[in-house]
């Protein structure tokens, strides 16, 4: 079993950055996909970021690619996320999430297994 914990997040300007952090404790951090999902305010929750326990290079969502960059530390047991170039539609509940030998539809929330608690990014214009 996983436990995710998250830092991270907070305010920004449109055309900053920040970052949001995971950090897993327990066995087998290497097995986990690790993906990044959000809600924003009144919204449903969408994909942002992935990463297959294989290794291979992250996906990501239309709306964030070429701004955001998704990275592993398998030493560390962490995933972070980096996000540059903000815009007041990222304003979101960030949650990164693992999954089980995830290596394919890593876009499907439904299929994580252990879920952080939240990070609030709010972007202003």
């Amino acid at each position: 079993q996983l436990q995710l914990v998250q830092s991270g997040g907070g305010l920004a300007q449109a055309g900053g950055s920040l970052e949001v952090s995971c950090s897993a404790s327990g066995p087998g951090f290497k097995s986990y996909a690790m993906g990044w999902f959000r809600q924003p305010p009144g919204k449903e929750e969408e994909f942002v970021a992935a990463i297959a326990w294989s290794g291979d290079s992250p996906s990501y969502s239309d709306s964030v690619k070429g701004r955001f960059t998704l990275s592993r530390d398998n030493n560390m047991n962490t995933v972070s996320l980096q996000m540059n170039n903000l815009k007041p539609e990222d304003t979101a509940r960030y949650y990164c999430a693992a999954r089980f030998l995830g290596n394919y539809n890593l876009e499907r929330a439904s299929d994580y297994d252990y879920w952080g608690q939240g990070t609030q990014v709010t972007v202003s214009s």
